[in-house]
């Protein structure tokens, strides 16, 4: 089986920049996933925002997680649970303003980290969106104007531990889906895996990997490129041993965006993949997704061209 894509992105700055630039193309395009190292964020950052993470799960979530398993009658499953996941979570608005100041139990220094974060991962997102212009053959900056709504794009993170759990056959961390929005870029636990993704009708796990980013597209994206690249079904799969840290940071177009195929994208293509992506905007395609987040990405296309022919 093809080994998960990882890329250096440090070699976008020399003779190997078309090779690298070739890889992420081949991601994008197969894979719909892969893993940056040397992105420009500094690691000793990026431990100091693992520590205080793990800190906080500690102090302030982890008691209320074993509440949560136990009203729920989640510890001694016999059959398997399909409708609920093993994660304690939060989430922390950026764009197109911020509620870090309003969330509770953070200390000073983590609400000014995750501030930092934020500013940090915004950047990067950027960036890779410009090398999928420059890949896709679509103006630089394409991207980033497609998801800018009246009030910019929409810029979050979902922070996540996914505790140890005594029958991970029963119950999944996250159940299989597609991600709705546009880029997002995962900060994972170096140890503790789980994460997995459906290739070629086979789950393929992604490896944990110190101080680097898994990045992912949404289907948001796959709907610009016109289904040249795609957004890719993932789960995240139980562990006995281990607390599993995910900081999931989502980069999606504003609410009153318009999404559509980029027309430069749909001009060659033959007359039946010209109409298969729908345009619509992209707050009425997240009311969609809400209930239908756990299900396939073809419905919902479909639910939105025929809400567009109506």
């Amino acid at each position: 089986m093809a080994t998960f894509p990882v890329i250096n992105l440090e070699k976008l700055n020399g003779a190997e920049r078309s090779t690298t630039m070739d890889k992420i193309n081949d991601a994008c395009e197969n894979w719909g996933f892969f893993q940056v190292l040397n992105h420009g964020i500094p690691h000793d950052f990026l431990d100091t925002v693992e520590r205080l993470t793990k800190e906080h799960y500690k102090k302030c979530m982890e008691q209320r997680f074993k509440e949560l398993v136990a009203s729920k009658a989640l510890e001694g499953l016999q059959a398997e649970v399909t409708d609920m996941d093993w994660e304690s979570t939060f989430y922390i608005r950026h764009l197109p303003q911020s509620n870090v100041a309003e969330i509770p139990d953070l200390t000073h220094e983590y609400r000014n980290v995750m501030k930092e974060f934020a500013v940090k991962l915004e950047n990067l997102a950027e960036e890779l969106l410009d090398l999928f212009c420059e890949n896709l053959g679509l103006e630089k900056g394409y991207l980033k104007k497609a998801f800018n709504g009246s009030k910019g794009p929409t810029f979050g993170t979902k922070v996540s531990n996914y505790p140890p759990c005594p029958t991970p056959d029963k119950i999944k961390g996250l159940r299989a889906h597609t991600d709705a929005g546009g880029i997002i870029l995962l900060f994972q636990d170096p140890i503790v895996g789980g994460l997995q993704i459906l290739k070629n009708g086979e789950w393929v796990d992604v490896p944990p990997m110190r101080h680097s980013f898994v990045i992912n597209l949404g289907d948001q994206l796959e709907v610009i490129s016109n289904g040249r690249y795609r957004s890719v079904e993932h789960r995240v799969m139980t562990q006995t041993q281990g607390s599993r840290m995910s900081i999931a940071s989502f980069y999606n177009p504003g609410s009153d965006a318009i999404i559509y195929p980029a027309p430069a994208l749909v001009e060659n293509e033959a007359e039946e993949k010209k109409e298969w992506y729908p345009k619509f905007v992209f707050e009425d395609y997240m009311k969609l997704y809400a209930g239908m987040k756990f299900q396939a990405k073809e419905p919902r296309f479909e639910a939105m061209k025929a809400t567009a022919t109506a």
